[in-house]
Parts: structure tokens; sequence; C-alpha cells
């Protein structure tokens, strides 16, 4: 693809999927556009980097649909001088475009041979402010630390308590929730250590992540 053809692929991009898909934002519209998606993108798949499609990353993993991608953005409002945690780095490319707007993100990513690409990625995308971490989050992962943003990149049927944990007072934490093929994109905002307020934002359905996955049910 050359570049005059990769750039036009990518307004399209934003133009054309991703606000018409109530991204208004302009920080969250200027960031799809200016961090490099092919560069996160699998090398077999480099020509579907701007397709309105999810893109498989290996075990079982994807990266999302630019839509949800800049919902997600959109949602976390995220200002600078805020720290994230992400759990499920995948590509990185999500990780990329928060990096571009807060101060600082750890991202979680339990398979090592993701990790490691989503790692070299961002250093060489010049993105420092973030750290990779080979870890499951919801079977391992314990960090007493406390963040201003979680997102989770993957559903769950049920929010973990722990992912609520890690959300300081006045912080806010995006989950996507339920059974497949109708879950809900929600944002809770931690009002302090014991109340929450959340916001329905959008109908989505996206994988699970692991240990998150709906209860098996006996059947005869």
């Amino acid at each position: 693809m050359t570049t005059s053809n990769l750039e036009l692929a990518r307004t399209n991009m934003v133009e054309n999927q991703v606000r018409t898909w109530d991204v208004l934002d302009p920080r969250v519209l200027d960031v799809l556009a200016r961090v490099p998606r092919e560069d996160f993108v699998p090398e077999r798949h480099r020509a579907l980097a701007f397709t309105d499609v999810e893109l498989p990353l290996g075990h079982g993993e994807v990266m999302l649909k630019p839509v949800i991608e800049g919902r997600i953005l959109q949602a976390l409002a995220l200002e600078s001088g805020q720290r994230v945690l992400e759990i499920g780095t995948g590509s990185g490319f999500l990780t990329a475009c928060m990096a571009s707007l807060a101060s600082h993100v750890t991202s979680l990513e339990r398979h090592a041979d993701l990790a490691e690409t989503a790692r070299a990625k961002l250093a060489r995308g010049g993105f420092g402010n973030t750290r990779v971490e080979t870890a499951e989050a919801f079977a391992g992962f314990d960090s007493r630390e406390r963040f201003d943003v979680v997102v989770l990149t993957g559903a769950v049927y049920a929010l973990p308590e722990r992912a609520r944990q890690w959300v300081q007072t006045g912080g806010r934490l995006f989950a996507i929730t339920g059974a497949s093929p109708a879950m809900q994109a929600l944002l809770h905002t931690r009002v302090d250590e014991t109340h929450w307020h959340t916001d329905s934002l959008f109908e989505t359905d996206i994988p699970y992540l692991a240990n998150a996955t709906p209860p098996k049910r006996f059947t005869l």
C-alpha cells in the first residue's frame, strides 16, 4: 500500500467508521489519526489494518474494531497526568492511544509472546510511558496500586470484584459485561470506598477475557 493510499485508508477509518459511530471527541479522533494502527496489526493482516473487522492475534485473541476502540477512548475521557491500568494488551494499539492521552499506562497481557511483541512495537513507536507485564489479571496478578482509569479490553460475564479494587476514588472503570451476543459497555465511576455510579454506553459483542467467561450450565 502506497503512502497516499495508506493515509486515505486511515482518514476513511476515522471519518467514515469511527466518527459515524458517535465518536465526536476531537482528541480521540486526532489520536486515532496519529497513532499508526498499521504498525500494531500482525503483518499477515496489515492490508486490513483500517477495516471494520476484528483481526486475529493468536491464542484466540483479537484486535478490536476501530469503532470499538474509538468508543472506549471517548468513554474514558483520559487527561494528562492520569494513570491507566489496561487488562488485555493484545496488539498494543489501544495501549499506544491511551498513552498518547494520559500520563502512563500499565498493561497486562497473559500471553508472553503477545506481550513481548506489543512491548517492542510500543518502544519502536516512542511510547515510553507504557509498561507491559505478562500476567493473568484475574488469577495471579496482585497489586495494591490504584489507578485513575482501569479498562478491560475483553468482555466479562460479571465484573470481578478485583477489578474494582484497582480504581481510586473518583476513578473510572470501563468494562463490557454480560452474555454474548448482547453485551453492555459500562462505565463505572467510584464515588467513594463503597459507592459507585454506572453509565450504560452501548451494546456490542466481543470475546471474553480469560477467567471471566459465563459459568457452565448443566443440561440434559
